[in-house]
């Protein structure tokens, strides 16, 4: 199967409403073609500064428009951030994420020291991501200087419904914050929630606007609604495992070299579930060694249970800086 960029959503959505156990194997029979199968990779994700966001996604419990059991906290010394990096890598992790609370980046000493926090990660061997809030080019290019591998920015739903979740910056700003990121070697992670109220018209649409990007994204999370007492979406229903193994294969379908991310909300899914979205194309997961992914409201499976899971499952954890085999040389050439 070749990478396309040209997807109509109604090629989409025929994929995604496809009977399942067809999806899920012209899925498998994707991810063998661009991915080492019996591979997952493992990722930690450190908030390095937590809480106080003036940003007012429906979702977050970081949002300083909600009453949440978050704390803001200042953010992290680098010795703290390296320690934390130093000891997921001895549990197999081979990508760290280092996430802050900002609505954007500020040209600050604060800046300076995140600069500081992706150069002695990455001198560990990890592959480092981080996701700051937007970006302009000049900074993108300052994390590209200090070694950054991905940046992350997420889509978070449809172009249509995101007002209805966000209404501090629009999906342009978005956008805007990814092209800049391309205008650097650093790689992008952008995908979405599932779980926030959306139509499946809305999760095609997000899929759609995915796959248009060109180069699509190399990293694309798909999350969970992990839903937090005092956000406006505490109340939403359970997300049903088909809908996230839909979302997940027609990922892989239609961004074939991408690694899908199986991220926020895994922790609520069981070893036989989370191996559905594995079969399905999923090759990454985060993992953590206190059972928290983001925040005390974000759970996270644990080292040792996620070993353990992988042992069972026939798979082994992946090390850094694997990128997907490509069949063909239709990757359109970085601008």
């Amino acid at each position: 199967m070749e990478i396309r960029y040209d997807w109509q959503e109604t090629e989409i959505k025929a994929i995604y409403s496809t009977p399942l156990l067809e999806l899920i194997y012209q899925a498998a029979s994707v991810h063998r073609q661009y991915h080492n199968a019996k591979q997952i990779q493992v990722c930690k994700l450190i908030s390095i500064k937590t809480g106080g966001c003036p940003e007012d996604c429906s979702y977050c419990a970081q949002s300083s428009h909600y009453k949440t059991e978050v704390k803001p906290q200042a953010l992290l010394d680098k010795e703290t951030v390296v320690k934390i990096a130093q000891q997921a890598k001895k549990s197999g992790v081979s990508r760290v994420c280092m996430g802050a609370a900002w609505r954007e980046v500020r040209d600050n000493s604060q800046f300076e020291q995140v600069l500081e926090m992706v150069r002695e990660v990455t001198a560990l061997g990890l592959e480092v991501c981080c996701t700051l809030g937007m970006l302009t080019k000049a900074q993108a290019q300052r994390l590209e200087e200090a070694g950054l591998y991905a940046y992350n920015h997420n889509l978070d739903t449809s172009q249509k419904y995101y007002n209805t979740i966000i209404t501090t910056r629009t999906y342009e700003d978005r956008l805007r914050t990814i092209e800049n990121v391309r205008q650097t070697s650093v790689t992008v992670c952008c995908g979405g929630i599932l779980g926030l109220g959306e139509s499946v018209e809305d999760r095609i649409s997000m899929l759609h606007a995915l796959a248009s990007l060109c180069p699509h994204p190399e990293s694309v999370p798909i999350n969970i609604l992990s839903k937090v007492k005092g956000t406006p979406l505490e109340d939403r229903p359970d997300v049903p495992i088909w809908d996230v193994v839909r979302a997940i294969a027609t990922a892989r379908i239609i961004m074939p070299a991408s690694d899908v991310r199986l991220s926020a909300g895994r922790a609520k899914l069981s070893a036989a579930e989370q191996a559905l979205c594995f079969l399905a194309g999923a090759n990454s997961i985060f993992s953590s060694d206190n059972g928290h992914m983001l925040t005390v409201t974000t759970p996270c499976p644990d080292y040792d249970a996620d070993q353990q899971m992988l042992n069972v499952l026939g798979l082994e954890m992946r090390p850094p800086f694997v990128r997907a085999e490509t069949p063909n040389s239709s990757f359109p050439e970085k601008v």
